[in-house]
């Protein structure tokens, strides 16, 4: 399996100037992309969106097709909105390349398993649903090795990734928030894509 924030710093070193928008565990403060982040601008963090990361990634590839979007799903999220994966196949995004963070819990709420951890096959799922190309990896070294070749996929992309579960048992209230939020990227992403 792949440690969570080995998984967000190698997709950060990678992304070219795309927009990434992430979620749930993948936008943790301690070990998702805040904690890495070299390009604050391009982060579109949307943790109180459970299940909504591809719609609105979805929409931004749509809206932004010169530029590449990257998603940082949950499984619990995805699964919450399993649809969507089948409207944004038939939108066809090119530029989308959509990650699923695997950790068969719910992280961020105590580590409660996700229906159907260990059983779903996530890239059937994203096959069958139409995406144009499907990867996995339960290994940082082969993420490393096949990353570029991700990256270069015509999309939309799905790529299941592997990850330890690391469980925040902290209390809501007392866990430290991230310097962007929602409505900060709502408000500056629009002039960041049109700079970069």
């Amino acid at each position: 399996m792949i440690d969570n924030s080995d998984a967000v710093r190698l997709l950060e070193g990678k992304r070219n100037g795309a927009v990434v928008l992430a979620t749930m565990n993948a936008n943790n403060v301690v070990f998702g992309l805040p904690s890495v982040t070299n390009n604050e601008q391009l982060d579109f963090p949307i943790s109180g969106c459970m299940g909504k990361a591809s719609s609105v990634g979805l929409g931004l590839a749509l809206a932004r097709p010169e530029r590449k979007v990257m998603v940082l799903d949950g499984d619990g999220s995805l699964l919450m909105n399993l649809g969507a994966m089948v409207t944004l196949s038939d939108k066809a995004p090119p530029n989308l390349i959509h990650f699923l963070f695997d950790n068969g819990v719910y992280a961020v709420t105590g580590g409660q398993p996700v229906p159907g951890a260990g059983r779903i096959d996530w890239v059937k799922t994203a096959s069958g649903a139409g995406y144009a190309a499907t990867f996995s990896f339960d290994d940082l070294e082969d993420l490393t090795t096949g990353i570029d070749e991700v990256m270069r996929t015509t999309g939309p992309v799905f790529v299941h990734l592997a990850v330890t579960p690391e469980i925040e048992n902290t209390p809501v209230h007392f866990r430290p928030r991230a310097s962007r939020t929602i409505q900060t990227a709502i408000k500056e992403l629009p002039e960041a894509i049109g700079r970069a």
